[in-house]
């Protein structure tokens, strides 16, 4: 227990910079919780309609104010098993502040979490630059600022989604293995069980990479039998398991309940239509009447088929790349180049002015272009800074191991096309890698003339990208 509260302790030379980046955060909760203040703080307003159609960021979903306001496993129970049980006491706690206040301030107790996690996710990644690549405390200071300079990672720390803690887990989960790979001992069993239980709880994908993090730092030990039935195979098995029971438990009697009502509802409109029906036309015999009213239902759901093809959720989603279970949800027809460069490396660090925070499910294009030409310079500036910094660090298994998880997100959003038409989203789970491996850069400079001026250059894309993110930011707020 102590050296868990060692490893949580704030440093004196990490206060100044997560202070200052946490007063940031804490001025852009305050914009985001008074925009729906009046109307989320009402006791008694129907929690989940009233938050899903007023909450809109971008295509950030505000399931977690519903859970807590109202607990229920509303999350996707196969990729996120444990996310509704860990907000169990933050709900626990809101019914009670409720019940003594009469209002309903499920927006400030979930901002604490979310401030938390954001804040640990800066002092870990301050401590991978200073504890792991060795780099100077002002170099440190600025490449951990610069991951919170970039659009997703500030928009994430903010929203009520699981984005920011999945990162923060993450980049612990990193320093954790990167520490471990400097000091040439091993992840134990039961700690890749903790980091995997706690990772892949909050999103499953997170624990595919807990296992490659731990493959990196384990090397060959990662495949003996122990350590891999133990700390691989059944832990995996318990997660999706307890994930099956979940749904089996608290979502599939909801389902069908939910589809009995609306069989129900559908069934009673269909005769009331029928009625109606009958009332109007012309003609007399009850099977030609049928018939005829058979016909004019086929023609409007045929209608309402295409225009359901027009709305925005259809019209923006490729073509899958085959018709099962799992190789529905790919894409294999939005173009990669335009989606690299405007979403990928675009979106995710530089706002876009045009349709500004808008989702693709309601009203943004899939691809939107920059106004300017500098938001072009700017981007590319970051990718060249970024292989660079994969090249001077190409000999380093710690780097590796971070961008392995980067490559997982990359083959199933960018090469499957899992979420492809907003892959922005999900930049808070692998945007770290970008300043990490421009750390890299900056130690094989660092006692070259050079140094100074790419300090200057990152101190200038820095400033650039936490001036520019948060003025669009505020102004789409306000």
């Amino acid at each position: 227990m102590k050296k868990l509260i060692r490893l949580f302790k704030v440093k004196r030379e990490e206060w100044l910079a997560a202070a200052l980046t946490l007063v940031m955060l804490v001025t852009l909760h305050a914009f985001v919780i008074a925009r729906n203040i009046d109307l989320f703080t009402k006791a008694n307003a129907g929690h989940w309609n009233v938050f899903i159609k007023n909450f809109t960021i971008s295509g950030f979903d505000p399931i977690t104010y519903s859970v807590v306001t109202h607990w229920a496993a509303n999350y996707n129970v196969y990729r996120h098993p444990l996310l509704s049980f860990m907000v169990w006491p933050l709900s626990q706690l809101n019914a009670w502040l409720t019940g003594l206040t009469g209002v309903n301030l499920v927006q400030f107790i979930v901002a604490i979490p979310l401030l938390l996690c954001a804040f640990y996710a800066f002092v870990f990644m301050f401590r991978i630059f200073r504890d792991i690549i060795k780099l100077r405390w002002a170099d440190s200071a600025i490449l951990s600022t610069m991951l919170f300079s970039f659009a997703y990672v500030m928009v994430a720390a903010v929203v009520p989604d699981h984005f920011c803690i999945s990162m923060f887990l993450l980049v612990f989960t990193i320093y954790i293995s990167g520490m471990k790979i400097q000091a040439g001992t091993t992840l134990k069993a039961w700690q890749t069980v903790v980091l995997f239980f706690i990772t892949a709880g909050i999103t499953l994908s997170n624990g595919i990479k807990t296992y490659l993090y731990a493959l990196f730092t384990n090397g060959r030990k990662f495949f003996r039998l122990k350590y891999f039935l133990f700390a691989v195979l059944l832990p995996a098995a318990l997660i999706w398991g307890f994930a099956r029971w979940e749904y089996r438990t608290y979502v599939l009697p909801r389902e069908k309940a939910n589809h009995a009502a609306l069989a129900k509802k559908n069934a009673e409109k269909r005769q009331k239509m029928l009625a109606q029906f009958r009332d109007t036309t012309k003609l007399k015999d009850s099977t030609e009447i049928e018939k005829a009213f058979n016909q004019e239902m086929k023609r409007r759901i045929k209608a309402k088929y295409v225009s359901d093809h027009k709305q925005p959720w259809n019209k923006h989603a490729g073509k899958p790349m085959g018709n099962s279970e799992f190789m529905k949800w790919t894409d294999g027809t939005t173009s990669r180049v335009s989606t690299a460069v405007e979403n990928l490396f675009g979106e995710s660090i530089q706002l876009h002015q045009d349709y500004l925070l808008q989702d693709t499910l309601r009203s943004r294009p899939v691809v939107v272009n920059y106004r300017w030409a500098i938001n072009y310079i700017v981007e590319a500036l970051l990718i060249m800074l970024f292989l660079a910094g994969i090249w001077y660090g190409r000999r380093s298994r710690f780097l590796w191991m971070a961008l392995s998880g980067f490559a997982f997100d990359m083959a199933i959003h960018m090469g499957l096309g899992f979420g492809i038409n907003e892959v922005y989203i999900m930049g808070a789970h692998w945007l770290f890698v970008i300043p990490i491996a421009i750390g890299f850069l900056v130690k094989k400079l660092e006692t070259k003339r050079a140094a100074a001026w790419l300090r200057g250059l990152l101190m200038v894309l820095t400033a650039w990208l936490l001036g520019y993110n948060i003025t669009l930011f505020i102004s789409y707020l306000v």
